[in-house]
């Protein structure tokens, strides 16, 4: 019974194994019909999870979960799977490699949604630590490029950094109180608050899911890595792999760390502050449009931090609304830029800084799905009405005002104007700028993953209660302290 709690993750374990297996026996040229059994495979655990969404369930002597806030990130980190897997169709063509790259990204996801169901902070820790290896390898996947190997190795160390002090706050909560058991953790709240050690606890774990949220200042790493990593990792990493941060974090202050609200709302909402501003303003200058959307991929998750400090029903909601709606639009975004990087390099295999925006001028005429699939993508992180992220920041924003957090809620909004500048910029170059070039045919692949994401952003935007109403029920399990 307990393993059919799980079938969505068993579903994509035999995904992964069949791809590795297949991929073994096919001869190079013929290895593009793996990208295609792999994203059937996400397609059925996604179905699986959607089906199961209602369920209440404990399972492995409590250390697993399954309820409407472990389904729904699950569906995130899916969602943003599948956009990968389909536009990787073309992006692995003629590569010897394919099923180590579609099996590393299945495996990520699969620690990805383990978090998302963890009960216990070894299990979390555990999975983390999957979902993690699986993207430093994937970072790094391009290992004739300089710039790959880079980024590969700085987000290996910051997050080997990272989880080593993750796992120093969980010991020091298991000495405090003689269990790794979130809810157990939660239970004993007096003696946590009672010792000094449940302060180090908290700072300790803010550190290390910092890393992978990337909220400043632990966020070094993140500009680099999202700029040399392949487009689509980059994808991967900053639609997927952030969410996942936020689901523990989530798990562990709102749920675990309950006594010690005080102390850990303050750090977030200095956090959040410090974070959505150095994002923007730091955005503003750049000319890679990876790395500006490394750093707008910073304010977004300042924005999402907020739900930390209001911790209303509205706001939660609002927070875990955001992180589906980032999925879409920040993924894609990403294979937006890979499909730019994809034309100039099939125009020239030699060409430097292929993501730089001068080669977004005129895209509206050499590549136009691209360009207002962009156009759309780059307007909903601005938060433009009608579009996933303007209702994401509604429901946000506004339940921070109604809180009362009202100067919180300012310097958000704010941050959003600031950041129509650079978002308008690249609009500006797509549709205002002459092109220099004839137009390209827009590779099938990356064209229907584009469309996917953007069907998702205008659907929230377009009709946004059920989304709100899945959000609200997972913001729920959060302050009931679990199920």
């Amino acid at each position: 019974m307990d393993l059919m709690l799980f079938a969505p993750e068993i579903t994509m374990v035999v995904t992964g194994l069949a791809v590795l297996l297949i991929g073994l026996f096919l001869p190079v040229e013929s290895k593009k019909v793996l990208g295609y059994l792999a994203s059937l495979g996400i397609i059925a655990a996604l179905y699986l999870t959607i089906a199961s969404l209602g369920t209440n369930a404990l399972a492995f002597y409590d250390t697993l979960s399954v309820d409407a806030l472990s389904q729904f990130f699950k569906i995130v980190f899916l969602v943003v799977a599948l956009l990968f897997s389909i536009a990787s169709i073309k992006y692995t063509e003629g590569s010897a490699h394919v099923e180590e790259f579609y099996v590393l990204a299945i495996f990520a996801t699969i620690g990805m949604m383990f978090v998302a169901s963890a009960n216990d902070l070894m299990v979390l820790f555990v999975a983390f630590e999957l979902a993690s290896i699986s993207t430093y390898v994937l970072a790094g996947f391009e290992k004739k490029n300089p710039q790959s190997l880079e980024a590969a190795m700085k987000y290996f160390l910051i997050g080997s950094l990272s989880g080593a002090l993750m796992l120093f706050g969980i010991t020091f909560l298991y000495g405090v109180t003689g269990t790794t058991s979130i809810p157990g953790i939660a239970a004993s709240g007096a003696a946590i608050a009672a010792s000094p050690i449940g302060i180090i606890s908290v700072v300790l774990l803010i550190a290390g899911m910092g890393f992978k949220i990337a909220l400043v200042p632990f966020h070094m790493w993140a500009p680099d890595t999202y700029q040399g990593a392949p487009p689509l990792v980059s994808a991967l990493l900053a639609a997927g792999s952030k969410k996942m941060g936020i689901v523990a974090a989530f798990k562990v202050f709102i749920v675990a760390l309950i006594a010690l609200q005080v102390q850990w709302q303050i750090a977030f909402a200095v956090l959040a502050v410090i974070t959505m501003t150095l994002g923007n303003v730091a955005a503003l200058s750049q000319t890679s449009v990876k790395r500006m959307l490394a750093y707008s991929s910073l304010a977004q998750a300042g924005y999402i931090t907020m739900a930390f400090v209001v911790l209303t029903p509205m706001a939660l909601g609002g927070g875990i609304l955001y992180a589906l709606s980032h999925g879409f639009m920040k993924a894609g975004a990403f294979i937006a830029t890979a499909a730019v990087v994809y034309m100039v390099l099939s125009g020239n295999k030699d060409a430097k800084d292929p993501d730089h925006i001068d080669n977004f001028k005129g895209l509206g005429q050499r590549m136009p799905v691209t360009a207002l699939s962009m156009t759309i993508f780059v307007f909903a992180l601005a938060g433009i009405p009608l579009t996933a992220g303007y209702m994401s920041k509604f429901v946000l924003f506004s339940s921070t005002i109604q809180a009362g957090f009202a100067w919180l809620a300012v310097i958000a909004i704010i941050n959003s104007a600031i950041s129509l500048f650079y978002y308008a910029k690249i609009v500006k170059y797509m549709y205002f700028l002459p092109t220099e070039g004839t137009k390209v045919s827009e590779p099938l692949p990356y064209t229907i993953a584009l469309v996917v994401a953007v069907i998702g952003v205008l659907a929230i935007g377009f009709w946004p209660e059920p989304f709100i109403y899945w959000a609200m029920e997972a913001g729920k399990v959060l302050l009931a302290g679990g199920i």
